[in-house]
């Protein structure tokens, strides 16, 4: 277990001067097993900063891990439910012990459920908001000790969805947690500004992950979305991770309080 976060000894240091792996202080990717969070950890440990993942799948979250340290970093792998608050501090405990200081946070684990309302029951609900919207402030108020000994250039990415843009009616639960996720995400900018720390978000699109994979077996989904989109493709993980590396890196230093929207420009001309 790591120290209390008040003693925890300062990060080694910066990287390049304004370069993407800058600062060097370890990054904790939830939903790391697979899709976004996966390649956002394997595109972080690229560029040199530490990882940990979280994952309710323990062996994809190690997989993951193990990934990392093929690159020459160091990793850290844990099966954690994000929706069990309580969880939560002691998990990030361990990260800090693990990778030694604890100076970003990639909230990508979600859920998904198409139903329109009148099929959404309570339990349903209540899940995925739990995981989509509750845990991302748990985890920022949870992560916020960790941050203050890490110092400043601290930072935060939130996944949220185009989704949380638009609404879809057969994702009412899925919008309302997306949409929320940009609210805290505004609100805990200002918070965090004050100590120097940023929190922004970004906005995928259709991404080839296992979240949307039962969409794609639909006849026609995927060409229909490939049709409607300017750049006429889905996107691949990495092309969401890669935008989430540089939000958690000195050359969006000034960026706080931000979405970014990462859907091949589909949202310039209709929703999904």
């Amino acid at each position: 277990m790591a120290t209390d976060p008040a003693v925890l000894p300062a990060p080694a240091g910066l990287g390049a001067p304004g370069g993407l792996g800058a600062p060097a202080t370890g990054v904790l990717v939830t939903g790391g097993a697979s899709g976004i969070g996966r390649a956002t950890a394997l595109a972080l440990a690229e560029v040199g900063r530490p990882v940990a993942v979280w994952d309710l799948d323990g062996d994809g979250a190690g997989a993951t891990a193990a990934a990392c340290r093929e690159l020459g970093v160091t990793a850290h792998a844990a099966q954690v439910d994000v929706a069990d608050s309580s969880a939560l501090a002691g998990a990030l405990a361990e990260v800090a012990g693990a990778l030694g200081s604890v100076g970003g946070l990639v909230h990508a684990a979600g859920v998904s459920g198409a139903m329109t309302i009148d099929g959404v029951d309570d339990a349903l609900w209540d899940a995925t908001l739990g995981v989509n919207l509750r845990a991302a402030a748990m985890l920022c108020r949870d992560v916020l000790p960790w941050f203050r000994a890490a110092g400043p250039g601290s930072a935060v990415v939130l996944v949220s969805s185009i989704e949380g843009l638009f609404g879809s009616a057969m994702l009412p639960a899925y919008c309302a947690s997306k949409a929320g996720v940009l609210g805290i995400m505004r609100s805990l900018a200002q918070h965090f500004a004050v100590e120097g720390f940023r929190v922004n978000a970004v906005c995928p699109g259709a991404v080839d992950t296992p979240l949307l994979a039962p969409a794609f077996e639909l006849p026609g989904f995927r060409q229909q979305l490939e049709e409607r989109t300017p750049l006429a493709r889905v996107s691949a993980p990495e092309e969401i991770a890669r935008p989430v590396r540089f939000l958690l890196s000195e050359e969006a230093s000034f960026v706080t309080g931000a979405h970014l929207t990462v859907d091949g420009g589909l949202t310039s001309v209709t929703a999904i």
